[in-house]
């Protein structure tokens, strides 16, 4: 009479067994990479059409998400003006690239990437804090306001670490800016945590964490 042999101890179902868990994490891994794509995608359901920059944007907490998320709302003008789907790109393209041609990840952080030497930019349009930039620098809106700091940043000292000058053109800071924005505007669960204080806490004398 033949021995039994247990299916645990066969090489054949250990085969076949490995075949089948790496088949399905294959077609897992497709389906995945695909809706990653289809969140992360400009105009995606992540990631905001370049438009957005001619909304409000604020950041409001979610009990169901359990951290705060972007709200777009009304609309409003960006430099006084409100920008085309082609305009805005092209102005988010050259802001960009001008955050890449001035190294700001040495300093700074978008993103979950770069250094932690100076404040995170992922909300800086966000930070209350513009309010009082305005008054100092007589700026009608926060956009004028972040433009010109950026544009000479030594004349309006903001932190300990002091910005230097890195020769900003007027419509280079224009696209910076709006390149911030429209980064604001990205649902990124909650990232960077610890960032939002609500402007509430903030007039109440608070601390606004970058």
């Amino acid at each position: 009479m033949a021995k039994s042999h247990s299916v645990w101890t066969s090489i054949r179902f250990w085969r076949q067994s490995a075949a089948w868990v790496t088949g399905f994490a294959v077609v897992l891994l497709i389906l995945l990479t695909f809706d990653t794509m289809r969140q992360i995608k400009m105009g995606g359901k992540r990631v905001p059409a370049p438009t957005v920059i001619n909304h409000h944007i604020d950041y409001k907490y979610s009990k169901k998400r359990g951290h705060e998320v972007p709200v777009i709302g009304k609309k409003e003008l960006f430099f006084g003006k409100e920008w085309s789907p082609k305009e805005a790109a092209a102005l988010l393209h050259k802001g960009k690239l001008t955050e890449q041609a001035k190294n700001c990840m040495d300093c700074h952080t978008l993103l979950g990437n770069g250094a932690y030497y100076a404040p995170d930019l992922t909300k800086a349009w966000l930070d209350p804090k513009w309010k009082d930039m305005q008054a100092m620098i007589g700026a009608k809106t926060r956009e004028e306001a972040m433009a010109k700091f950026l544009q000479h940043p030594e004349m309006y000292p903001t932190h300990e670490r002091r910005m230097p000058n890195l020769h900003i053109t007027p419509e280079e800071a224009k696209a910076l800016v709006a390149f911030l924005k429209h980064m604001s505007s990205i649902d990124t669960n909650g990232f960077p945590r610890g960032f939002s204080k609500t402007v509430k806490d903030f007039e109440a004398g608070g601390t606004y964490a970058h």
